[in-house]
């Protein structure tokens, strides 16, 4: 299981701890939990310098208010729990973001529990 936590600063805003990486490098950010996103992962610009990532290729993507649009993605590995996987990801400003896509792709179930404040990645 992985633990996550609400943000201090954004007590609505659930996010967990990951791993991504490519060649020899690793970075390892809190990610926000993007329930509404069909993609795997979103990382700034300056996180994909560090990572030495480019653009590979166009994906499509669905957004949380349903929208989906095509966008510039590059291929990393994502690590969780040990397991290593190939991963889809967007790069653009903003705070790094995991879909949905991530977590089927893990065979994961996401827990919130808002009243509780504690968020639970189970392994299915």
């Amino acid at each position: 299981m992985i633990k996550g936590f609400f943000l201090p600063a954004a007590p609505d805003v659930p996010v967990f701890p990951l791993f991504v990486s490519w060649n020899d490098t690793t970075v390892s950010p809190f990610f926000i939990l993007d329930t509404g996103s069909t993609g795997d992962l979103k990382i700034t610009p300056e996180m994909a310098r560090d990572l030495g990532l480019e653009s590979t290729g166009v994906g499509k993507i669905t957004i949380a208010n349903g929208q989906t649009f095509e966008t510039r993605i590059a291929v990393a590995y994502a690590s969780m729990e040990g397991v290593r996987e190939p991963v889809s990801i967007v790069i653009e400003e903003g705070s790094p973001l995991a879909g949905i896509g991530l977590f089927t792709k893990f065979g994961y179930k996401v827990v919130v529990d808002c009243q509780n404040r504690l968020v639970e990645l189970h392994k299915m």
